[in-house]
């Protein structure tokens, strides 16, 4: 008989907040475990130290390196694998003995906690159990008597290891927050919190449930004295008076008076890399109060003091639009962004569409270029737009499918390069077979073809191919074809070009 192997949570610090249970099982245990830092003793023991049994084997767990810094030849994460290799086989030792392992846990053992990686390596094996304890931002919370949530508040978890730029735009994105793993993180994480807007409801608590536990605003924190037993709370919008982002700018009636609207800016913020944003818009959006959009593009603009995001799903563009628009009728600064270029199946279209609904006449709107896919792609690949090209949309969400056959047939006909935007998605997974097979009705298999898959971002590709080559099931949503004419050619370079000139 193996023994049981329990992962049980002692809570924060406090031994009084360990569970009934936790304690019951601690009390019982055959060997009792916990993690402790280089040098450090064990703080999950100390808190559990009168209840561990006199009798119990204990098994120190010691990390042989809590920094970046190690000769291991694999690195900070090879010396933390063998480490959690070598942890697990003690343990394992004590399973296959017929002894029962309790393994202790600070806070909860699946929130942020080291009893994870064991479970990883010994629940498929041994019978397991794992006792919930009280997280830290619970005690935290408590301790600082801030309520952190209520109603419909959202509550976002987050490392303040986190690039600053992503901790600022997640900050502004949430409505209550609890910012983990301190340290030598505090200096960039309260620039974070400034720049979200945030800083003045960010309470810091120390140690919570801990002797020497101390709580106090974000902003009054020296640096130099923030311990890793500390974190930050972000109390709820609810609590602040802070509107939630949807309820922010009710929706203008039309007789509302319209005097005062400022312009509205809708803007490309190219395909993907920052060095491809353009001036123009870089510098448009660093003067606008509201940015609103399809969320992923929403993420990409950086988040600063007084800037609102409005992030919304994939297909409610009129909705955004109209947003938008009510911002801008009451005088706000607004930019909408797109991807790639707003005018290029973007958010122009959709605003201008809004425009024209009544209220919104005296908006006036103005449209700010940017770097399309297509021209990433084809510059990616060489020039296989050179010549004259048509672009085109597979999704058959706004059109009729006969539609896009139609035109289809009609770009194939003229013998033009044809960029196909939207080529499949999760949803749509048998156009783009169709669609070479209406292309193939006009153009030969030896059809050089293109394909760009998240190109500018990490881990892009590019492959050439043929049109009778082409393999409909590696397309994806994050795919754009180019379908080159008669005379495209593929230069012994590997580079894609078609002629400027047609020939008789």
């Amino acid at each position: 008989m193996t023994g049981r192997f329990h992962g049980v949570g002692v809570g924060p610090g406090d031994p009084e907040l360990i569970t009934l249970k936790a304690a019951r099982l601690i009390a019982a245990a055959d060997v009792v475990a916990y993690h402790a830092g280089v040098r450090k003793a064990s703080n999950a023991r100390r808190i559990a130290a009168s209840l561990i049994p006199a009798a119990a084997i204990e098994e120190q767990l010691t990390y042989p390196v809590t920094t970046g810094a190690t000769d291991h030849p694999g690195g900070y994460a090879g010396a933390l694998a063998d480490f959690y290799e070598d942890s697990a086989a003690r343990l394992a030792a004590h399973l296959d003995a017929g002894r029962d392992v309790v393994l202790l846990s600070e806070g909860d053992p699946l929130f942020y906690g080291s009893y994870m990686y064991m479970h990883d390596r010994l629940s498929e094996r041994y019978e397991t159990e794992i006792v919930p304890g009280v997280p830290a931002f619970g005690a935290a919370a408590a301790a600082a008597a801030a309520p952190l949530v209520r109603q419909t508040d959202v509550l976002t978890v987050l490392p303040g290891t986190l690039p600053e730029p992503e901790l600022a735009r997640r900050l502004a994105d949430t409505d209550a927050a609890v910012i983990m793993k301190l340290g030598r993180t505090f200096p960039s994480v309260r620039r974070a919190l400034e720049s979200a807007g945030r800083l003045e409801h960010a309470v810091y608590v120390e140690r919570a449930s801990m002797e020497g536990e101390r709580r106090l605003p974000v902003a009054e924190v020296d640096p130099a004295t923030v311990p890793y037993f500390s974190l930050i709370l972000v109390t709820g919008d609810s609590r602040n008076g802070r509107r939630s982002r949807e309820q922010a700018v009710p929706e203008p009636q039309a007789a509302e008076p319209a005097a005062s609207a400022a312009e509205l800016l809708v803007v490309g913020l190219g395909p993907g890399p920052d060095h491809w944003l353009t001036p123009e818009v870089s510098a448009a959006l660093a003067g606008v109060d509201h940015v609103v959009g399809y969320g992923p593009y929403v993420d990409r603009v950086p988040q600063r003091p007084g800037l609102t995001r409005h992030a919304s799903g994939n297909t409610v563009e009129l909705d955004r639009a109209r947003l938008a628009l009510g911002l801008a009728r009451r005088g706000e600064r607004v930019a909408v962004v797109s991807g790639g270029d707003a005018g290029v199946f973007g958010m122009a279209t959709a605003v201008f569409e809004a425009a024209e609904e009544p209220g919104y006449a005296a908006v006036p709107v103005r449209v700010l270029p940017g770097v399309s896919a297509v021209q990433a792609v084809a510059a990616r690949a060489g020039a296989p737009v050179g010549g004259d090209f048509a672009v085109m949309s597979l999704s058959d969400r706004l059109k009729p499918w006969e539609v896009v056959e139609q035109r289809l047939r009609a770009v194939a006909e003229a013998d033009m390069a044809l960029a196909v935007y939207n080529p499949a998605s999760r949803s749509r997974t048998e156009q783009i077979a169709t669609a070479v097979r209406v292309l193939l009705e006009h153009r030969k298999p030896e059809t050089v073809v293109v394909v760009g898959r998240g190109i500018g971002r990490e881990g892009e590709s590019l492959t050439v191919t043929t049109l009778g080559e082409l393999d409909p099931a590696v397309i994806d949503m994050r795919c754009l074809l180019i379908v080159g004419a008669s005379g495209t050619r593929v230069s012994s370079s590997g580079r894609v070009w078609t002629p400027r000139w047609v020939k008789p």
